[in-house]
């Protein structure tokens, strides 16, 4: 669905962000895009979306190159940034002025998710808190049914019961044609979404691999009931110490994507001999 080949970025030429970056994505994923502050996440969705032009490099989506701005491109992808400003109408307004770019627009569905949200059609959008503008807007993309989704920080502005509704929303109408790019800094929000995690560093994609893969090859657990030797990396805690280890015995543990996350950037070496077909590159 998505091939991103030899991508170099940066907003100067002495300041490259992205140094031949690759990167494949398929249909039928929820991706989880996940990188330190500064690594170029937000830029990188832009750069799918076409919002920006790469030095060099291409960007293909569904076969349409993403900075060529085709009609066929633009009604095929929908991009919800962290940071949104809105006209003074109201939510019906904008539908009526937003829908027709996009074909497959679901109006009912559409009117089923903000109804789930605790909004309504009538409510002016630039009266709306952050948090009910994003509601509005994860609503207009998921309602979209584009094939090509992409997140910046969603849950950023939502309180903790309209995060599960966001989790709820998001599986609900995710289907096998569609990809889902949702990144995010607060992977506690989504660890029981998004799969497989892309990790971006130093101008790289350093990891892309599926939870299944992760939960076989790594061990989520405490420092006492792993041998020394089999630890990759330790997070010291008041209580136990937290450890990513070797998985020989290929017993199942919940995945802890912050231990996981400091563990690529911090331990590539132990990280390829654990998983040695991800090649870990900085």
């Amino acid at each position: 669905m998505i091939e991103i080949n030899q991508l170099t970025f940066g907003y100067t030429k002495r300041n490259i962000l992205y140094d031949a970056l690759d990167l494949q994505l398929k249909e039928g994923n929820i991706y989880g895009l996940l990188g330190e502050n500064g690594a170029g996440k937000s830029t990188l969705l832009m750069l799918i979306a076409g919002l920006k032009k790469p030095l060099s490099g291409s960007i293909n989506v569904g076969g349409h190159e993403a900075d060529h701005g085709s009609a066929e491109f633009l009604r095929e992808v929908f991009f919800i940034p962290e940071e949104m400003t809105f006209p003074n109408i109201t939510v019906s307004d904008y539908i009526s002025v937003l829908s027709p770019f996009y074909p497959k627009f679901n109006h009912q569905h559409f009117i089923e998710m903000i109804t789930e949200f605790g909004l309504s059609e009538d409510q002016k959008m630039n009266n709306m808190s952050y948090g009910q503008k994003k509601k509005v807007i994860i609503s207009i993309g998921l309602a979209s049914n584009t094939r090509l989704l992409l997140m910046d920080e969603p849950t950023n502005g939502l309180d903790i019961p309209s995060k599960s509704q966001f989790r709820k929303l998001v599986a609900k109408y995710m289907s096998d044609d569609r990809v889902f790019l949702i990144s995010t800094h607060q992977v506690r929000d989504l660890e029981s979404l998004i799969d497989p995690i892309v990790i971006v560093d130093n101008g790289k994609v350093v990891f892309n691999e599926t939870l299944e893969t992760i939960s076989e090859k790594l061990l989520f657990t405490t420092a006492e009931k792993v041998e020394a030797s089999d630890v990759i990396y330790v997070e010291n805690g008041v209580a136990e110490d937290k450890v990513v280890a070797m998985n020989h015995s290929g017993e199942p543990s919940r995945i802890n994507l912050e231990l996981l996350f400091n563990a690529v950037l911090t331990e590539k070496t132990k990280m390829n001999q654990a998983l040695p077909t991800q090649q870990i590159k900085y």
